[in-house]
């Protein structure tokens, strides 16, 4: 059965890769390699049906309570997006200098990351250089350093990336010893590939073409200014709502939706109905990209099939034995991430080994699985997002981004190895 499980997880991936050569959405190759990899697992499972009927519906509420959070999440950022409210934050960026657009643009990234969830802030960047930049060249290097910059803004602090909330909130790493341990060699992961494309990058973007106000949207500043808070406001609150709560981030972020669903309805009684249907939630809501929703849905389902048969238990198990080094280990584990999700591995690692809280293999394990997605473009959330929103190409990212990212990933890594040895001893 695990034979069959990997031949249909590594057609469906090879299909993934091939998109645009072979002309076949990636979404819809997820989605068969989802379901016939349970479909496989319902045919020759020796655990009964109702044992994996049980894990479907139990990896499927973690499946759904990701898609909710990222349509949340895609809505209220196209709602600002509708009502201009990228074009406040883009006045106030004056250079088109590539290299230090390039330079403000992942930065900001970066310490955005950390606030909020690393695919939130790819969204909103991703959109941000839209606004900014023209030329679709270009764009694609902003779009790889902003998944780049997420990811290792993401690994930092317990709340920017879901691996690193799931061993905090499993009391395997701290927030003082993660941010500690984890803010310079993830600043290194991001400087590399910075620095890298800083020497690539000559001359000025080109900005698009802005349409007149009346054809962008015609809302006044002051309203554009309000939704842009009200909506950013509503995405930084998630991680504070579900500290106080506990409840998932899903809830938070359908919250802040509903909240700016009623302050536009609120807002909109003063103007016609015209203006009220085009820049409704409702029309917001049927702009998002539900390619990219279903796509997510057909990996996860088949990256839970793997979880669910102990291939990926039994990865770990054997790279533990086979290995023997933690270090090598860890840094392993991150490659594997930039191929399949990093929640699994990391769960298997959390059934693995049971070491004290803060222990170097934790916040280890937190910099690599956060930061090792950024190989491959489809390696993380954020890398999937950008590459559904600006239709980045699987293997030019291969050929372009890959090296520079693997050469700032074992940097930071060893930025980490002797930042931690200095601090912990």
């Amino acid at each position: 059965m695990e034979t069959i499980l990997l031949i249909v997880f590594a057609i469906g991936y090879t299909a993934i890769i091939l998109e645009h050569k072979i002309n076949v959405n990636k979404a819809a190759s997820a989605l068969c390699t989802g379901i016939v990899a349970w479909s496989v697992l319902a045919i020759l499972n020796a655990t009964g049906t109702e044992r994996m009927l049980s894990d479907l519906e139990r990896h499927l509420s973690d499946i759904c309570s990701i898609l909710i959070f990222l349509i949340g999440a895609m809505t209220i950022v196209q709602i600002i997006d509708m009502h201009g409210g990228f074009r406040i934050v883009t006045d106030r960026i004056r250079t088109t200098e590539k290299r230090k657009l390039l330079w403000i643009v992942s930065l900001l990234t970066f310490f955005l990351s950390a606030v909020l969830d690393n695919l939130t802030t790819t969204i909103v960047m991703v959109s941000l250089t839209a606004k900014l930049i023209a030329n679709r060249n270009d764009r694609l290097i902003f779009a790889a350093m902003i998944i780049i910059a997420a990811n290792a803004g993401g690994a930092w602090t317990p709340i920017g990336d879901v691996t690193t909330t799931m061993l905090w909130v499993s009391g395997n790493i701290s927030a003082g010893a993660i941010i500690t341990s984890l803010f310079l060699p993830s600043l290194t992961c991001i400087l590399v590939p910075l620095i890298a494309f800083s020497f690539m990058s000559k001359g000025n973007v080109e900005p698009p073409v802005i349409q007149s106000r009346d054809e962008e949207h015609a809302l006044p500043d002051k309203l554009s200014r309000s939704i842009l808070i009200v909506g950013v406001g509503a995405l930084i609150a998630v991680p504070i709502f579900k500290t106080i709560t506990h409840l998932p981030p899903y809830m938070g972020v359908t919250l802040g939706l509903g909240l700016i669903w009623i302050y536009t309805e609120l807002i909109y009684r003063k103007y016609s109905r015209n203006l009220h249907a085009k820049y409704s939630v409702t029309t917001a809501i049927s702009r998002i990209d539900m390619g990219t929703i279903a796509f997510f849905m057909g990996i996860l389902l088949a990256v839970a099939a793997l979880q669910t048969s102990g291939i990926l238990s039994n990865v770990a198990l054997w790279l533990n034995e086979a290995i023997g080094n933690q270090s090598i280990i860890v840094l392993v584990i991150g490659f594997i991430s930039a191929i399949v999700d990093n929640v699994p591995l990391v769960a298997a690692a959390q059934g693995m080994y049971d070491f004290p809280i803060n222990d170097y293999f934790w916040l280890f394990l937190s910099y690599a699985a956060g930061t090792g997605g950024s190989v491959l473009v489809i390696g993380s959330a954020a890398g999937v997002a950008a590459m559904g929103m600006e239709k980045i190409d699987f293997i030019w990212y291969l050929k372009r981004i890959s090296v520079w990212v693997i050469l700032g990933y074992l940097i930071g890594a060893l930025v980490f190895i002797g930042n931690h040895y200095l601090l912990f001893g």
